[in-house]
């Protein structure tokens, strides 16, 4: 029995003499290898063929195609035969489909993305439907366009807009695609194939040009004029990603086939695009984009053929910070929302974030006035439970304290009806202290959102031992609709994010006591690609915030949470982060933080209270110490977590580190990136540092176990099959 194929490409000739080459693999017709041989195939076969005159290249089922196939990655960093440099962008592509005899148009529907975008570009011409998404994102995955994109593309828009496209990853829709230069006609998409056999055919009567893209130079600017362009292009990536290599390289590439023609540019691709396979940051960033995919998959929830039911209404309960973002995300997706406060004035303070929230899309330029009032429109405030009776999800959010949150629960069981989804958006509580006064333990989940709810991309969905599955399929549903990526955990303190990155602030506070600086700490932690350093981090969130959820860990995990005071020290002097314009930084009216220099005697006093000594080897930590000092402990942390079965996939936790906490995906999350420093090194490191400075840096039992082994953190368990 062979291997059964993925994807094809059809082809279908009229009367008129017009071969439709059709690429068939769904959902989004990516291009494997086998719809790249196959397209390969016909399109010779419609060469030799005397009944064909012209040929129209479009995708199954109103979609072009996708890109390449991600999944095809593993092999060619192997070094499949398929791989070998130059296979598709000049044999295929360059010396088949821009060199033949007969003319050839893409009928672009849906979306022409990475090879889709580059295979569309290597015909005569392009007809693309209105809305149709055209781009090249590759180097979202650690590589450049490897198919001829990065020749093609600046000779159609220009070198500019290229590369803003290749850079940024940004695609276009169909009608800027034609404004641009990048399509030649935009019509309906039941137009698409007729008009685009028409232009094949006025091509081959000499009715149309007979553009070869890879040679038009119309498009690009002086060598000079062009010079100057790229060189700009390349001191804007060193200072926005002075991690990354891969698009310096895509730069490079193009300015090979602006400098030595596009035939040298083209090889120079293909060389690149190979060398670029191998890296860490290319499996890095690929092993992220399989991990988001696989968040909602979830074993004995998923996979039990259960349908997601139709959430028709929500209603927010508290309407601050949270309860506002998390409206503003359900309304933006167009569910209709009930927001309950407790009196006129917060309910209009949560109405009025809401619209704020909107404003900002509208001053951004995405979305419109009218559009913006219309989304407000879905948003009703209330003051009691009264039209609670059809809502199919109730979120509550309002802030951290049991007793509150459990008599909401009780009230919200009198008031909802009895499918009505029950979900907490707390940080920490426990969710069976909070359903602790129900009978409704089936339908009470975790929706936790990550600040500001409308633009974080993560919501983590927590269980306990009596969520149904059901309500777990319902919101991976709802959090599909509103562009989160859900992450589903157990119940524990913290749950995962914030239960994985406790010891991250720790770690900081345990360095700073024994003589480490401050600034230095956060400089080199976003050197090393986080968003802001872990001193910053707790200056935005606020003292009270942090303090709040600190004391939680402390209390629930004391054998391994490092106790400092020099927070509440600095609170008890009127200092509280951000908000008070003095935290760990001083902030001026914009915001902007500044080094205090007042901050010596805080650290003094703390290092006093705990009565720690000055480690002189601390004081001289290199970046990558530092680095170190901070993230293991956070690995060690997440190794418990995904031991304890909080996480279902190791995965999962990369996911949530990368979305909840702005962990750089150029290294693959947290658990990938321990993984590649390996889980005997990390052990070591931990266990010196555990003699040195007590427990809070003690490797845990799963870590102690797979450094033994020399084995991965992130291997699948071997979890104890329950008995049927």
């Amino acid at each position: 029995m062979g291997r059964t194929p993925k994807g094809r490409a059809v082809m279908e000739v009229g009367a008129d003499g017009v071969a439709i080459i059709t690429l068939v693999n769904p959902p989004v017709n990516s291009l494997s290898f086998d719809v790249l041989y196959s397209l390969k195939e016909v399109y010779e076969q419609a060469l030799r063929r005397d009944d064909v005159k012209a040929i129209v290249i479009t995708g199954a089922k109103g979609k072009f195609s996708g890109g390449f196939d991600i999944s095809a990655f593993g092999g060619m960093q192997a070094g499949g035969a398929a791989s070998k440099p130059g296979f598709v962008s000049v044999e295929i592509l360059t010396d088949i489909v821009e060199a033949a005899r007969k003319p050839s148009v893409a009928a672009i529907d849906g979306l022409a993305l990475g090879g889709g975008l580059e295979v569309a570009m290597a015909c005569n011409a392009r007809i693309s439907s209105p809305n149709a998404q055209l781009g090249l994102p590759e180097l979202q995955l650690g590589v450049i366009p490897g198919f001829g994109g990065t020749q093609r593309l600046p000779r159609l828009v220009g070198l500019s807009k290229a590369l803003e496209m290749m850079l940024m990853s940004k695609p276009v829709k169909g009608v800027d695609a034609h404004s641009l230069g990048l399509v030649d006609a935009v019509v309906a998409p039941d137009q698409l194939v007729n008009t685009a056999r028409q232009w094949a055919l006025d091509i081959l009567n000499c009715r149309r040009p007979w553009v070869r893209s890879l040679y038009k130079t119309d498009k690009l600017e002086p060598l000079g004029e062009a010079r100057e362009i790229l060189n700009f292009a390349r001191a804007q990536t060193r200072k926005q990603a002075p991690n990354l290599t891969h698009p310096l390289v895509c730069i490079d590439v193009i300015e090979a086939g602006i400098v030595s023609g596009p035939v040298a540019g083209l090889w120079k691709e293909a060389e690149a695009f190979q060398g670029l396979l191998g890296t860490d940051t290319c499996k890095s960033l690929v092993h992220i984009f399989f991990a988001q995919r696989g968040t909602s998959k979830v074993p004995g929830i998923t996979d039990l053929g259960l349908v997601p039911r139709q959430i028709n209404k929500v209603a927010i309960i508290g309407g601050g910070l949270m309860g506002s973002g998390i409206s503003t995300a359900l309304i933006l997706s167009n569910y209709p929302v009930i927001l309950k406060e407790v009196n006129e004035k917060f309910l209009q303070a949560g109405i009025g974030r809401v619209r704020a929230n909107l404003q900002s899309r509208v001053k951004k330029g995405a979305m419109t006035q009218e559009k913006s009032e219309k989304t407000l429109s879905l948003l009703k405030g209330v003051l009691d439970y009264e039209s609670f009776k059809d809502v199919d999800m109730v979120i509550e959010a309002v802030i951290e304290n049991v007793s509150l949150k459990q008599q909401i629960f009780a009230d919200l069981e009198k008031y909802c009806p009895p499918h009505c989804i029950l979900a907490s958006n707390t940080s920490t509580i426990d969710l069976n202290l909070i359903g602790e006064k129900t009978r409704s333990h089936d339908r009470i989940v975790g929706a936790h959102f990550f600040s500001p709810a409308h633009v974080m991309p993560l919501l983590e969905i927590v269980r306990t031992q009596r969520t149904s599955p059901q309500v777990i399929v319902d919101l991976l549903d709802v959090g599909k609709k509103i562009k989160k990526t859900p992450v589903v955990v157990g119940n524990c303190t913290g749950f995962a994010v914030n239960r994985m990155f406790f010891p991250y602030t720790q770690a900081a506070l345990l360095l700073v006591e024994r003589g480490a600086d401050v600034y230095k700490i956060d400089k080199a932690i976003t050197k090393f690609g986080m968003p802001m350093g872990p001193f910053r981090l707790v200056d935005l969130v606020g003292f009270g915030v942090a303090i709040a959820t600190g004391g939680q860990f402390v209390q629930n995990f004391p054998e391994r949470t490092n106790k400092s005071m020099l927070i509440p020290i600095m609170q008890e002097d009127k200092r509280a982060g951000e908000t008070t314009r003095k935290g760990f930084y001083l902030y001026d009216d914009k915001r902007k933080a500044s080094p205090d220099p007042e901050l010596k005697k805080y650290v003094e006093k703390a290092r006093d209270i705990s009565g720690v000594a000055i480690d002189p080897k601390l004081m001289k930590l290199s970046d990558k110490d530092i680095v170190e000092m901070i993230f293991f402990p956070v690995v060690n942390e997440a190794c418990r977590v995904y031991a304890e079965g909080i996480a279902v996939k190791a995965s999962d936790l990369d996911i949530a580190g990368v979305m909840g906490m702005g962990f750089p995906p150029y290294r693959g999350g947290i658990m990938f990136w321990a993984d590649s420093l390996g889980s005997k090194y990390i052990y070591s490191r931990l266990e010196e540092w555990s003699n040195l400075y007590g427990g809070f840096f003690k490797p845990c039992e799963y870590l102690a176990e797979r450094a033994a082994k020399g084995a991965p953190l992130s291997s699948p368990l071997e979890r104890a099959k329950p008995r049927l």
